[in-house]
């Protein structure tokens, strides 16, 4: 009985499908990518965090959304990574390990859309009310928007991965690169209905409020737009909101796909190759692009290497 329930705890991982002779191009390419998002996304909060002339609320959220992007990362591609070159029949983790990753995973998607939210309406009371900006994003504003972005997903993401615990389990193989909710739920033989319906509504439903949230700011951006004359307010607002834009779509366009293949079980592969992606590409891409359209990121990057640069020679 007790070889029975240990037996249970231990899943099979289908980790990520990789012929024999591409798994060390595919292990040092994932490597590299990874280190590159560690690296970039924690210089950027590094950078930040100790230059105090961009303690400003546009800055202090991209900080939410880099240590997201390091999270987020660090919950797939190490897991993914170790499993490169060991046969998919002999990858295992436990089922303890199994919901904690599944929990991070979507607690890190909730979380972007949380953070790109709140962005959506720091830009919209910096372009549409000047004036009042400075009374109504303040720091203590900042944190509390980024406590309850961050909280409320926990508390979503908690339930989600609980309803999908308290099943019982008949069966013990992941056919997914990583743990996520539906592979919990899937391990077992009763019925999941709630699972499905929760799931879907709280993914949906983050995706939709997100959706809307951008729509309706920017609408109301580009109507401020224009109605005003002022040349130098246009470009400085287009500059930032395409940066922010930027990052949306590709968050968004990488989780939707992941729903989209979901609907075509032919395409399986495919999705779960996507499903690795929403972890790669996002984290990579959030800090270049931010730290390369920002001016005031941009310059400080500039400042640090060539003072590296002086004390070298």
């Amino acid at each position: 009985m007790e070889n029975q329930t240990f037996s249970m705890d231990i899943l099979q991982l289908e980790g990520l499908k990789v012929s024999p002779e591409s798994s060390i191009p595919a292990f040092v390419l994932l490597l590299l990518i990874y280190i590159f998002i560690m690296v970039s996304n924690i210089g950027l909060v590094v950078l930040i965090t100790m230059e105090s002339s961009l303690h400003e609320p546009m800055y202090l959220l991209l900080c939410n959304m880099s240590i997201n992007d390091a999270f987020g990362a660090t919950a797939v591609i190490p897991r993914v990574l170790s499993d490169v070159f060991i046969p998919s029949t002999e990858r295992y983790i436990h089922y303890i390990e199994c919901a904690i990753q599944a929990f991070c995973g979507h607690f890190y998607g909730g979380t972007s859309h949380s953070v790109l939210i709140i962005m959506a309406f720091d830009r919209y009371v910096a372009i549409c009310n000047p004036l009042r900006y400075a009374t109504i994003m303040t720091n203590r504003m900042v944190v509390t928007l980024s406590v309850l972005a961050w909280s409320t997903t926990f508390v979503l993401v908690a339930i989600t991965i609980g309803l999908s615990v308290r099943l019982s389990r008949c069966r013990r193989a992941i056919f997914n690169p990583f743990c996520d909710n539906p592979s919990l739920f899937k391990l077992s033989c009763e019925n999941v209905a709630i699972n499905h319906i929760y799931g879907l509504i709280t993914a949906m439903g983050t995706m939709s409020a997100s959706l809307c949230t951008v729509l309706l700011t920017y609408l109301r951006i580009a109507i401020v737009c224009l109605s005003s004359k002022n040349k130098a307010l246009n470009s400085k607002a287009l500059q930032t909101c395409a940066t922010h834009l930027a990052v949306y779509i590709i968050l968004l366009v990488s989780g939707g796909i992941i729903v989209i293949l979901h609907r075509f079980p032919n395409l399986s592969d495919k999705r779960k190759l996507a499903s690795v992606l929403f972890h790669v590409v996002p984290p990579s891409m959030n800090a270049v692009i931010y730290g390369l359209q920002i001016k005031a990121v941009r310059q400080k990057i500039v400042i640090i290497f060539k003072n590296n640069k002086t004390e070298l020679k």
